[in-house]
Order: structure tokens, then C-alpha cells, then sequence
């Protein structure tokens, strides 16, 4: 029997904190506006947000919310939606921006204004307290989204979530656990767990990800299929070291296994480009705005 929603969140820990936003300035770009944000979690961690919308709407429209990648760049973080990374084309906040989308992306633990702990030292520290540090991620990426749903300008029913590398498991971990999530494009990070540590290729991730228990329960390809019968891309790189092509395969098919079952199989993409590594490609960037027009133009029924 797949594993279920409540029992998944159980293993990672989530429990989604009170979100509080404390201040907020404004600005005006070509076509966009930028709003930097700051938020206070209860026991006083403040954490930066930043949001980019398209100049001058206020009425309610599709959204995303955008996690950040990891590349072992503490420093970036949320500055990830309108200054990019290496491992994307540009920066997604803007182009999103003049496409319709609300866009809103926070600091996780240690990256970005959060990055005075290591990630070894909040990972330690979790774990010691029974929690993980993904669990804490993930949780405040669903504070997150409840703050993004309640906008004004926001329809709560056309709310999708992307991002590449630890944004992209972020990405297709919540919408398994979190209904609300419309609609899921990721990039770079999809591989069954248990291939990643027969090959090795499980060294190359962060620390971030340990999460006790998980392999003895569940799998990744089926966790995405918790997913279904929501749409989902999945982008990836057939030379990127982080998710070896066998291990894609392997949970793709359980995954589209999943999406079968609920006659949903068209639902679900995998996207495959031979010759690309770790990074985001003219091809995947058309198919992540073409996949959230498709999925996210129109009001749901």
C-alpha cells in the first residue's frame, strides 16, 4: 500500500509555523514590481521574503510560490527570484512577473539572511530534537503559501510552485503533502533515493535532506505521485551527477504508475534532455511557462 499523505508528514516532521509579516517596501520596475518583505516566525526568527507581481494588477490572479536552490550558495537564497544563480538561465521573478504571475520566494534555514548556522550544525540540531531540517523547510514554505493565498491580488485556486535542485524537491515534497498546490514544475532534482545510495550519487546532496526512516516506507517516484491527479513537469538533465538517468527511469515509472491508477496518466511529464548537467535549459524553461499557462490561465471549476 503507497504511503499516505499523513504518515509522510509524520516522517519528515512538518508542521506548518504562523507567518507574520512585519515589512514590506516597494519597487517599480520595467513591467514588474518587486516588494521585499520580511517576516517574524513565532519565537522571533525573522525571515526575508521577496515577491515579484506584474506592474499595476490588483485583481486576483494565478501565483507562484518559488523555492530556492541550494548549489552550496548559503549567500543567495531568496535573491534567487529576481538576481538568478548560476544554474538558471536568468532570473525567474521578472520573466514570471511579465507572464502574469505573482512570485514569491523566502529564505530557507541557513541560506540567504538565515546563514549565520551551517547546514551540518541545523541538521545536527533537528534531528537531536526529532525534527528534520527539511520538515522545518517545509513547513515554512506552507506558512508561505498561506500568506501568498491570502493576497489580494491571488486566486487561491491557481496557486503552482517550482524551482531547481533543493527548490525542486521542495517543490513536488509539498504539493505531495499540500492539496493547495495547483499545479507542480520542478527541475534537477528527481531520482529514486534508494538508486542515489547504490551508486554513491546520494553523497552529493545536502544534509538537508536526511529524513530517518523514509527508505524503509516510501519511495520518491512515489511521494510525486502523491501529487496526482494534479499536473506535474518533472525537468531533467541526463548528465547531471545528482540524478543518475536509472534513477530518474526508476521513479518515473513509479510515479506514472500512480497517475495511472486515478486515470490521470497524461497529468504528468517527464522532461529529458541528453548532454545537460545540473542546470536549467532554454527547452525546460519553455515547458515550465507553457505547462503553468496551461494549468493556470483559467480559473479551476
Amino acid at each position: 500500500m503507497a504511503i499516505s499523505i499523513e504518515r509522510l508528514r509524520s516522517l519528515l516532521r512538518v508542521t506548518e509555523p504562523a507567518l507574520e509579516l512585519v515589512a514590506s517596501t516597494v519597487e517599480d520596475h520595467d513591467g514588474y514590481t518587486v516588494e521585499h518583505l520580511r517576516f517574524r516566525l513565532p519565537g522571533g526568527t525573522e525571515i526575508r521574503g521577496l515577491l515579484t507581481r506584474p506592474a499595476g494588477n490588483t485583481k486576483p490572479g494565478p501565483a507562484i510560490l518559488y523555492a530556492h536552490a541550494h548549489g552550496a550558495r548559503y549567500d543567495i537564497g531568496a535573491s534567487e527570484l529576481i538576481y538568478g544563480r548560476p544554474a538558471l538561465l536568468d532570473a525567474p521573478g521578472p520573466v514570471l512577473a511579465r507572464k502574469g504571475y505573482v512570485a514569491l520566494c523566502i529564505d530557507m534555514p541557513v541560506f540567504g539572511g538565515r546563514a549565520d548556522v551551517t547546514e551540518s550544525a541545523a541538521t545536527k540540531a533537528a534531528l537531536w530534537h526529532g525534527q528534520t531540517l527539511f520538515g522545518q523547510m517545509l513547513g515554512e514554505q506552507a506558512a508561505a503559501l498561506t500568506w501568498l493565498a491570502a493576497r489580494a491580488d491571488v486566486d487561491s485556486s491557481r496557486i503552482g510552485m517550482t524551482g531547481i535542485s533543493m527548490g525542486a524537491t521542495l517543490t513536488y515534497y509539498l504539493a505531495a503533502i499540500d492539496t493547495r498546490i495547483a499545479a507542480a514544475a520542478h527541475l534537477c532534482c528527481y531520482a529514486d533515493f534508494a538508486m542515489l545510495v547504490e551508486t554513491g550519487a546520494h553523497d552529493l546532496h545536502g544534509h538537508y535532506l536526511t529524513i530517518p526512516g523514509l527508505l524503509a516506507e516510501t519511495s520518491t517516484g512515489e511521494i510525486a505521485g502523491l501529487i496526482a491527479p494534479r499536473p506535474q513537469l518533472i525537468c531533467a538533465g541526463l548528465d547531471d551527477p545528482l540524478t543518475p538517468p536509472l534513477a530518474i527511469h526508476r521513479a518515473f515509472i513509479e510515479t506514472l504508475t500512480v497517475y495511472e491508477t486515478v486515470d490521470a496518466e497524461t497529468a504528468v511529464t517527464l522532461l529529458e534532455e541528453a548532454g545537460i548537467g545540473h542546470r536549467e535549459t532554454p527547452s525546460m524553461r519553455r515547458a515550465v511557462i507553457d505547462f503553468f499557462k496551461q494549468h493556470l490561465s483559467r480559473p479551476l471549476p
